[in-house]
């Protein structure tokens, strides 16, 4: 299996725009050196790499969740789960440092123990952890009543 996206960017970094887009036409979008890295001011205008990663990271987490509680015998009602991505400026430039994962999920029937077991195992076996296992992956699991 191979998944592609494609990005087209003219211009100077700090001046230039550019566009995203996904094959399956889920996603166009615009992305500049402001959406990356001026997010507050004011001037954002589109999405930006490390958004992208953290809503990959976030989608694939949660599927492997659910297949770990499946598998477990559990079904889940829902499992909702946030990436943060953590850029941090370095003598060598910014590079991308962290992937923080808090994730609420509703589990009719198991236990904390065995909720905060599959969610560790999910977040190590996730592919998309494993493409990322060069940062520090972080999570806060919630078991909702």
């Amino acid at each position: 299996m191979k998944t592609k996206a494609n990005a087209r960017w003219e211009g100077t970094l700090k001046d230039g725009t550019g566009i995203m887009k996904l094959p399956s036409g889920t996603y166009e979008g615009p992305y500049s050196f402001a959406s990356r890295f001026e997010r507050g001011a004011g001037r954002e205008t589109g999405t930006n790499p490390e958004e992208l990663i953290a809503a990959a990271h976030s989608g694939c987490f949660s599927m492997a969740l659910s297949g770990q509680l499946v598998a477990a015998g559990f079904t889940p009602e829902f499992i909702e789960t946030e990436a943060e991505i953590g850029m941090e400026k370095t003598d060598s430039g910014m590079v991308i440092a962290s992937s923080r994962l808090v994730t609420r999920a509703r589990v009719p029937g198991i236990d904390e123990a065995t909720f905060q077991e599959k969610a560790e195992a999910a977040k190590s076996g996730c592919p998309v952890s494993k493409a990322l296992s060069g940062l520090e992956i972080t999570l806060e699991a919630t078991l909702v009543a």
